[in-house]
């Protein structure tokens, strides 16, 4: 570890050499890439974690450029998936922090072997499903959970400890989501910092054994209209199906349904296969279509509505609709069963 790197860090004396040496023997999970995701590790990257394990879904749009601060032009013109953009730029950062990008979609059959040998769980998603599926796997596996969501000007985070505070479906019941994303009534990019900061400075504190510092609330606020409220962690639900039951609702079977709306994308995400070569379906679909094939995904392009993007883990998302049923019937069409 270099210490020249950290030493304004390490003059905080609540961190100092011994924090940082914890932070360097640290590893992390970050699921999500996006606004809050990019945030999370350029701040955990520049701290000195010592590794970061990042698994996004999704590849760098032109729209993402105002608030996801990981990505640039370049990044949007090649087309590449969000994990393996935010690693190149982390790792030009800090080349002692080891990161590993996974471009996936977090399932209840793939969620434990991404949360293996993980300090912390760090939220950089968009969508209560994989919220509480994370919550759900953070308390089975006793790890701290830390929570993060924004939208428009408001945000709202949390860091979850199991056995010591209540969890997510505590304080946030399933189904409550009030259905605003960014793309239906935007969000400001500094809403999205103090989300995420907030994020990484509850999990620095743990991680550096200054857990009589931790917030211990949720907190909601308003960076536009000035409002702010913080409700204390002190309570479990009783009945909570997780953190009292250990019944963790998410990680069982009749969860996961292979189609996802993605939240607010215009975007369903059909999964039916574990592979798909590149090469076999850009040749069967060249005929029909206009095809730009990266490393990463086989972008497909039928018209300026409906669009494929086909990654070699299985994945295909169908731009244009956030109808099932239609989703359903062109991945038939084009794809097949």
């Amino acid at each position: 570890m270099n210490e020249e790197r950290y030493s304004r860090q390490i003059l905080f004396q609540p961190i100092g050499l011994t924090g940082q040496e914890k932070l360097a023997n640290s590893t992390v999970l970050v699921v999500g890439a996006g606004a809050l995701g990019t945030v999370i590790c350029n701040h955990l990257v520049r701290a000195g974690i010592g590794k970061i394990r990042l698994v996004d879904r999704d590849y760098v749009e032109l729209s993402n450029l105002q608030r996801q601060m990981l990505f640039d032009e370049e990044d949007v013109r090649q087309v590449l998936p969000k994990a393996i953009a935010a690693k190149r730029k982390l790792e030009a950062m800090n080349s002692e922090v080891k990161v590993e990008a996974l471009v996936n979609h977090v399932s209840r059959e793939n969620i434990d072997d991404f949360i293996q040998g993980v300090d912390v769980v760090l939220d950089g998603t968009d969508n209560f499903t994989t919220r509480f599926l994370l919550n759900d796997s953070c308390y089975q596996h006793q790890i701290p959970f830390s929570y993060g969501g924004v939208v428009s000007s408001r945000g709202m985070t949390a860091f979850f400890i199991p056995q010591q505070t209540p969890c997510l479906r505590c304080v946030i019941k399933d189904g409550s989501d009030n259905g605003n994303t960014c793309d239906t009534i935007g969000v400001i990019a500094p809403a999205v910092d103090m989300v995420s900061s907030m994020q990484v400075t509850e999990t620095i504190k743990y991680l550096t054994r200054n857990e009589k510092y931790l917030r211990n609330t949720l907190r909601t606020f308003d960076i536009w209209f000035n409002q702010q409220y913080d409700m204390k962690l002190t309570r479990s639900n009783p009945t909570c199906p997780t953190c009292q039951q250990e019944h963790y609702p998410s990680l069982q079977p009749a969860v996961e349904e292979e189609e996802t709306v993605l939240c607010g994308r215009n975007t369903v995400q059909i999964h039916r296969q574990t592979t798909m070569d590149l090469s076999v379906w850009e040749d069967k679909l060249k005929p029909i279509a206009t095809i730009k094939r990266t490393p990463f995904l086989l972008k497909v392009e039928f018209d300026e509505i409906i669009q494929l993007v086909i990654f070699p883990d299985g994945r295909v998302l169908i731009q244009g609709t956030e109808d099932i049923v239609k989703a359903r019937t062109l991945y038939d069409r084009y794809i097949g069963s």
